[in-house]
């Protein structure tokens, strides 16, 4: 049962994106989109692609400093191929690559998965306040543009909002009742529920976490890691603007752009549908469509930079995965929950 309801599931959101991918072609020359697609410059592109694979290097490096900091010693090599295979993985399984990148490294050094996971954790935390930032120098850059832009897209659903708004806070009373109510239960219990050998597993597995997701304040390093989490940023910058200049339609536009695409593009790939297919494109080509950028030139634009981009990661990934696979089979893998 619980087999049928993954397949379910993943089949559910595949489905979501081939249907973000049909809103985003709809009504278009596809044609058109075909003859932009093929005059591309494709020498940019490939100098993309290369930022690209250095952009996956630096990550590696930053998540071996955090995994140190926490007490463990994997190597860069085994660090990066893990990684590379959660890559892959989210190309299948959305959001599911973090937990498969931290079980490799479990498999190939031992690592606990509670301690890599919570170093993923942080990762997230501090790209989704990186991303934040970007968001609010893209409006103030080109506030005008994209006032108009935020507000047509959130418009229908804040008046739709609106009209429950009763309901929506009786909602958010309860579930903050429920929440309080339990943390009661717990406490009260706790004592009763530690005689209990998979909550003490279950509490091991969280503590081990968060010692990976605290590990932060432990760096042995801490301007190294933030000149990896710089250029790792750089490096998603220079993707998207250089791309620009892959195609006669963008090579034009602005450093600005540039910082506009690369962030609703980061909210596109953060979308629970795999790889962020559909989900990027749509996202890519409404921002294009703000700079005056039509429907075909844009979908051209993130088809191709996509697709690099997708390649990319099935070549490198693939590669790390036959190479945990090998190393894997030497070591014996720690139980996570212990």
């Amino acid at each position: 049962m619980k087999q049928l309801l993954n397949v379910l599931k993943y089949g559910l959101l595949l489905v979501l994106s081939g249907l973000l991918m049909w809103y985003a072609l709809r009504g278009q020359e596809l044609k058109l989109v075909g003859q932009y697609m093929r005059e591309a410059n494709y020498g940019w592109l490939s100098l993309t692609v290369l930022l690209s694979a250095l952009g996956y290097f630096s990550r590696a490096h930053r998540w071996q400093m955090q995994l140190e900091a926490s007490g463990q010693n994997p190597r860069y090599w085994h660090v990066y191929h893990a990684m590379m295979v959660g890559y892959l993985a989210n190309l299948v399984l959305p959001r599911m690559g973090e937990v498969i990148r931290c079980s490799v490294l479990n498999r190939t050094d031992r690592v606990p998965v509670q301690v890599s996971l919570g170093a993923v954790i942080t990762e997230r935390v501090i790209d989704l306040l990186i991303l934040a930032g970007l968001l609010g120098l893209t409006l103030l850059l080109d506030f005008h543009k994209f006032w108009a832009f935020v507000v047509s897209l959130f418009s229908d659903r804040y008046e739709s909002l609106a009209a429950h708004k009763n309901l929506l806070l009786l909602l958010a009373a309860i579930t903050v009742v429920l929440l309080l109510l339990s943390g009661y239960l717990l406490l009260r219990n706790l004592e009763k529920l530690r005689q209990r050998a998979l909550f003490v597993k279950l509490e091991n597995f969280v503590r081990g976490m968060l010692d990976g997701v605290f590990s932060i304040r432990k760096l042995r390093s801490p301007g190294l890691f933030l000149l990896h989490t710089a250029f790792t940023w750089l490096v998603y910058y220079l993707m998207d603007y250089l791309a620009f200049f892959a195609f006669p339609a963008t090579a034009g536009l602005t450093p600005a752009a540039g910082l506009a695409v690369l962030t609703f593009g980061a909210f596109g790939m953060a979308a629970p549908v795999q790889g962020g297919f559909g989900a990027f494109h749509l996202m890519v080509q409404s921002t294009l469509l703000v700079y005056g950028i039509s429907k075909e030139a844009g979908i051209a634009y993130a088809l191709v930079v996509h697709g690099s981009q997708t390649l990319l990661v099935v070549l490198m990934g693939g590669i790390s995965f036959v190479a945990s696979m090998v190393k894997s089979g030497k070591v014996t893998p720690q139980v996570a929950l212990t």
